[in-house]
This record gives structure tokens, C-alpha cells and sequence, in this order.
């Protein structure tokens, strides 16, 4: 039904220039999207703002290229993904240092004084792929097959991606104080 509802608000945008129909698209999907920057950036609020804002402007200037051939959720997901990976690679240009590893260990150290370590930590220990496969699979719940069209990776690769973040978290979280209880 979502779905079939998601068709009917784009059949709209596309066909009739209805920005309401967008706006509630926008609504739905405003959340997930700026948590799944939000967990990619370590906790950059203002970045993942940014990125999500991008991602909702080229998913409306792109609407009409949508094929359905996906979920609308995973063809945004996509455009998403894109979006961060193509800001990682205007910043390299620009960064001689990979400052947003320590932007991100600078944020939470800032916002953790004295307290325990939180996941954005672990989740900057890493890989750009990892975390995108980690954040889709366990924060978004969206399954292999979703990621794998996501990221356009094939399904095994995302499952390795998967195993081998979820190994790094946990060898970190264990050397930071975290026993699995």
C-alpha cells in the first residue's frame, strides 16, 4: 500500500507539478534519511541536514527518471548514497588530513566529557562502505537485497561489508570499555 501510495504522490509531482504531493513524499522520508547521514557523518547534525536537503532537491529535479523499477525508498536511498559519496570526494580534494574522522572524534569527545563512548566512535573506525552497509542493514532496517541495489554492490559484498564492520565495532567497543553485557 505504501508503495502503491508513493507511485500515486510521484504520478502527481510528475505529471500535474503537484509540490504537495512532494512536500508529503518529503514528510515520510525526511527522517530516515537524515538519521541514515546522521549515522555516515558520526553525529554531524548540520551536515546531514545538508546532505538530506541535497538529496530531496535532486530527487525532485530527478523525479521523473524514477522507473519504478525499486521502491521509491530504495531509488532515494540511492540518491542519498550518492550525495555522500560525492561530497567525501570534493572533500578529499580539499582535506590533506582526514579531518571529518576528526571532526567526528572532536564532536563527541566534545558532547561526551567524562562520560561512556557512544557508537558514532565506533562508527567512525570504519570503512565509508562498511558504515553505509552497517547504517542501511542494523539502523535502517533495509535488507541485503535493498543495500545491494543502494550501493550497487552485489549481495555477497554487502554481506562481507557487513561482517567485517560488525567485527571492527565490536573488537573497538570491547577495547573501549564495552564487555558484551
Amino acid at each position: 500500500m505504501k508503495q502503491l501510495n508513493d507511485l500515486s504522490l510521484i504520478a502527481q509531482v510528475v505529471v500535474f507539478h503537484n509540490t504537495r504531493a512532494f512536500d508529503q513524499l518529503v514528510k515520510r522520508y525526511q527522517s530516515p534519511v537524515r538519521r541514515f547521514f546522521l549515522n555516515l557523518t558520526c553525529g554531524d547534525g548540520e551536515l546531514s541536514d545538508d546532505l538530506a536537503q541535497d538529496t530531496f532537491i535532486k530527487a525532485y529535479t530527478n523525479l521523473a527518471s524514477f522507473k519504478n523499477l525499486s521502491n521509491f525508498s530504495t531509488w532515494l536511498y540511492r540518491i542519498a548514497y550518492n550525495i555522500f559519496y560525492d561530497y567525501l570526494r570534493n572533500r578529499k580534494g580539499t582535506d590533506d588530513l582526514d579531518t571529518r574522522e576528526v571532526d567526528a572524534n572532536w564532536n563527541t569527545f566534545q558532547k561526551d566529557v567524562g562520560q561512556e563512548m557512544d557508537v558514532y566512535r565506533a562508527l567512525a573506525t570504519l570503512k565509508d562502505i562498511e558504515r553505509t552497509c552497517i547504517t542501511l542493514f542494523y539502523m535502517e532496517d533495509q535488507s541485503i537485497e535493498k543495500i545491494a541495489g543502494i550501493t550497487g554492490c552485489p549481495a555477497g559484498t554487502v554481506k562481507s561489508h557487513l561482517s567485517r564492520g560488525k567485527e571492527k565495532m565490536a573488537t573497538y567497543l570491547k577495547q573501549n570499555g564495552y564487555d558484551g553485557n
